[in-house]
């Protein structure tokens, strides 16, 4: 049975979600997501988001409230007649006026295994911490942080060297065929959902600049996990002198080593770095204003010595 859907979401994460919903046969009657924002070298041009661009195309009516907490906010969302509400990765909260509003509510696709890693930054964290394994949920909205019951889930291995952004891709992928089934589910009234258990819950807290440089002195499997978690954006970094210098280098894929030597040191040409303990070799390194290069190359131009002190 087609569903009567509002769809609210920014990022590219969000739009498969979207285009599966439609390809679906529901009813999508509005889009709400974040304002467009300045962009370009000089920030004079106001790009739109991921999900307003593909509305657009979709020809859905978009909406770009900057608060959903005003009562005409609330009267202009209820005045879509929505049966349900599908919030994929959409950045403002949604208050109490708007969850009551759908008569199915409000279902979240978020990228984890509730309850861990409540929160913003659910995939680089799941990377960060080394887990072997995560995925999405279909879940209720409450007026808590990522508290609501959940109704579908679909785990996601991590191999060991992947990136960040390769679980994304493969998330969203997942997430959309999971919020589609869902809402199968959903409209047959057989989607039951269960409440999170309210052991082992961690919070997924917003990615900090300060938090992008790499300390050498760290495990080497910590700094692996740490470099994986944060490519490609905003990529871990460190510091190196060309003669020039230090150069903030970006080191976007690495996988453990054997070695051993005093942290931050090349232990030879091919990128074997020494960590607090043990070794990781840098396969893909992105120079400031560059794009990103494969090591061998990297190694042709600005070229990492054997000995060299990474900082």
């Amino acid at each position: 049975m087609s569903l009567r859907v509002v769809f609210m979401g920014t990022p590219d994460f969000s739009v498969p979600t979207l285009a599966e919903i439609i390809g679906q046969g529901h009813e999508v009657v509005a889009a709400y997501t974040r304002a467009p924002r300045p962009a370009g070298r000089r920030g004079l041009e106001l790009t739109p988001s991921p999900v307003h661009a593909a509305a657009e195309r979709f020809g859905i009516p978009v909406f770009t409230p900057k608060t959903l907490r005003t009562e005409e906010a609330a009267e202009q969302f209820r005045a879509h007649n929505a049966v349900v509400a599908v919030v994929v990765a959409y950045g403002l909260i949604l208050p109490r006026a708007i969850l009551d509003a759908p008569a199915l509510g409000c279902l979240n696709l978020h990228g984890s295994l509730l309850p861990r890693w409540r929160g913003a930054a659910p995939i680089q964290r799941a990377v960060m911490s080394g887990d072997a394994e995560t995925g999405v949920m279909v879940m209720r909205m409450e007026e808590g942080l990522d508290t609501g019951p959940v109704g579908m889930a679909e785990r996601i291995a991590i191999d060991a060297d992947m990136t960040a952004g390769e679980l994304h891709d493969t998330m969203r992928n997942v997430g959309a065929d999971l919020m589609v089934r869902a809402l199968a589910a959903l409209s047959r009234g057989s989607l039951a959902f269960h409440a999170q258990s309210e052991e082992g819950v961690t919070y997924a807290h917003k990615i900090d600049k300060a938090e992008c440089r790499i300390d050498w002195t760290r495990s080497a499997a910590d700094v692996h996990n740490h470099i994986r978690g944060l490519s490609p954006f905003p990529g871990a970094w460190f510091e190196t002198d060309f003669g020039r210098g230090p150069e903030r280098i970006k080191a976007l894929r690495t996988t453990l080593a054997a070695g051993s030597g005093a942290p931050g040191v090349a232990l030879d040409d091919d990128l074997r770095i020494a960590c607090g303990d043990g070794a990781l070799r840098l396969l893909e390194l992105q120079r400031a204003g560059k794009g990103p290069m494969k090591a061998a190359d990297f190694q042709r131009g600005a070229r990492i010595a054997d000995g060299a002190k990474l900082a």
